[in-house]
C-alpha cells in the first residue's frame, strides 16, 4: 500500500531529507520520500502491516522533528 499524507511544520529541505533517509530505515517500510516543497510524506508498506508502520513513522518524526506533525 502506498498512502500521502500532509506534513505540518517542516522546517527545512535538509530536515525532510533527514527525516526520509530515517523513515526509509524503519521496519516495514518498502519505500519513503519527503517532499519539503509540498509538505508531503509518501509511504510505501505491506497493507497488513501499514497501520503499525505508520505509527513508527509517525513517533519516529515526533522524535526527530518535534514541531512536526503527520495529519492523517
Amino acid at each position: 500500500m502506498r498512502k500521502s499524507f500532509k506534513l505540518d511544520e517542516i522546517d527545512c529541505a535538509n530536515c525532510a531529507l533527514k527525516l526520509e533517509d530515517a523513515i526509509k530505515k524503519v521496519d516495514g517500510v518498502d519505500d519513503a520520500k519527503v517532499n519539503f516543497m509540498t509538505q508531503k510524506l509518501t509511504l510505501a508498506a505491506a497493507d497488513d502491516r501499514f497501520p503499525a508502520v505508520l505509527d513508527d513513522v509517525c513517533a519516529l518524526i515526533a522524535k526527530m522533528e518535534p514541531d512536526c506533525e503527520v495529519l492523517r
